[in-house]
């Protein structure tokens, strides 16, 4: 509206001059007057025609680019920096000074982050612009409409187009490499049960593949002509006996997290331990208890990994149930002799109750607990008196590893019970 009232003020301007212009040559007369008064038909043709300098119709192509790397599906992992780079180009004739480009990226949480650059069009009227987006957080972006505007050389009028040249991307959560678990390598039973399948992992002499490698690799493991051929280095993948069903809880609770940061943690711990059952080929699944609950059965194939991560990429710490009760909530997805690893910051009575409800049904439960700090940067305990909570529970056999970053998780399960 501001606009519009703008722009009419402007050429009521406009109109009182020119009029002052032509009454100065009809009574005044001479050469100065008329002079005056053909430059100032001249710009105004000028102002009058650039309503149809082509801006309208501006087209373009947007290109996203992972450092050197164009962006695929996949490949793109939270605090990634992406390069855009906009190709335009602008029909028609009419001289154009400038145009300044707008451009919005938006999440599926709602987050909006604009981006404004300018450039001067070649004899070709085509132009390029490039920026770098901020660090992307875990979520599903698209960019909206590009809007691209110009005004004339006084800056009086402003003239816009707009044109659509975007695809959805996803930024997954932020893993990490774990190379083995010890724990279940030599397998793990919890005091109330019988009896647990099988947990050892043992790798076979039969070459399944090769993978990227990982540091820390033996060199027996390297392999040398994939190595060469790639330029890059790569390693064995040997075939696996099987692992036992493993399904990895996220704990969703809205009250047991004291920051945002806390909960990406949790989503990057979870996705990281469900890549090393992927790796592995391991019947693995997940359950999500929040808002909405929602669970995947464990399995090897090849989908799972695409549900199980797309469904990561959007969850929230919107749960309303504590641990304990969303555990009995999602117990059917739990058989017997399986592993389920819990992923929580909740601490104290609530915990306990949970650890020891899973393993009177039969499975292995292990908790991965993730310290949580105040403002002051204290870690802070449970109902029970200090750390007593976990010692009770490592005292009663149940494998319970403490993180506080992400990086530390790799240690933290190759170190064993910890």
């Amino acid at each position: 509206m501001l606009t519009a009232k703008a722009t009419i003020f402007r050429w009521r301007l406009i109109g009182l001059v020119y009029i002052s212009s032509l009454l100065f040559v009809l009574f005044q007369g001479g050469k100065t007057s008329f002079m005056l008064f053909c430059i100032f038909n001249v710009l105004l043709i000028y102002l009058v025609f650039g309503r149809w300098s082509g801006i309208a119709k501006v087209s373009g192509v947007r290109r996203l680019q992972n450092g050197t790397n164009t962006v695929t599906e996949q490949s793109l992992a939270a605090g990634t920096r992406l390069e855009v780079n906009l190709s335009m180009h602008i029909p028609g004739f009419w001289p154009i000074p400038y145009v300044l480009v707008r451009d919005r990226l938006k999440s599926n949480s709602g987050n909006i982050i604009p981006f404004e650059a300018s450039f001067v069009p070649n004899y070709r009227r085509n132009g390029v612009v490039q920026y770098l987006t901020p660090p992307l957080e875990r979520g599903v972006y698209r960019f909206e409409s590009t809007e691209c505007s110009t005004r004339d050389i006084f800056g009086l009028f402003e003239h816009k187009g707009a044109f659509e040249s975007s695809e959805p991307f996803t930024v997954y959560p932020r893993m990490v490499a774990i190379r083995q678990w010890k724990q279940l390598k030599r397998g793990a039973k919890g005091p109330y049960s019988t009896s647990a399948s099988r947990l050892s992992a043992k790798e076979t002499t039969q070459i399944n593949g090769v993978r990227e490698y990982i540091y820390g690799d033996r060199l027996s493991r390297i392999h040398w002509n994939a190595t060469a051929k790639t330029g890059q280095w790569k390693s064995k993948e040997f075939e696996r006996e099987s692992l036992p069903r493993t399904i990895v809880m996220l704990d969703r609770y809205s009250g047991a997290y004291g920051s945002k940061d806390q909960f990406e943690l949790a989503v990057s711990a979870a996705a990281s331990l469900l890549d090393f059952g992927f790796r592995r080929s391991t019947a693995i699944g997940l359950i999500s208890v929040g808002a909405k609950s929602e669970g995947f059965t464990p399995k090897a194939a090849a989908d799972q990994r695409d549900l199980i991560m797309n469904h990561l990429v959007r969850v929230q710490a919107d749960g309303d149930q504590p641990l304990y009760r969303a555990v009995r909530q999602s117990a059917n997805l739990a058989v017997p002799g399986s592993f389920v690893v819990i992923v929580s910051p909740q601490v104290g009575e609530e915990t306990i109750r949970a650890m020891e409800w899973l393993n009177r049904t039969g499975v292995v439960p292990v908790l991965i607990h993730l310290k949580r700090k105040d403002a002051a940067g204290r870690t802070m305990v449970g109902d029970l008196r200090g750390n007593e909570w976990l010692k009770l529970l490592r005292k009663n056999g149940f494998a319970v590893h403490e993180i506080s970053a992400l990086h530390e998780l790799p240690d933290a399960l190759e170190g064993g019970l910890g």
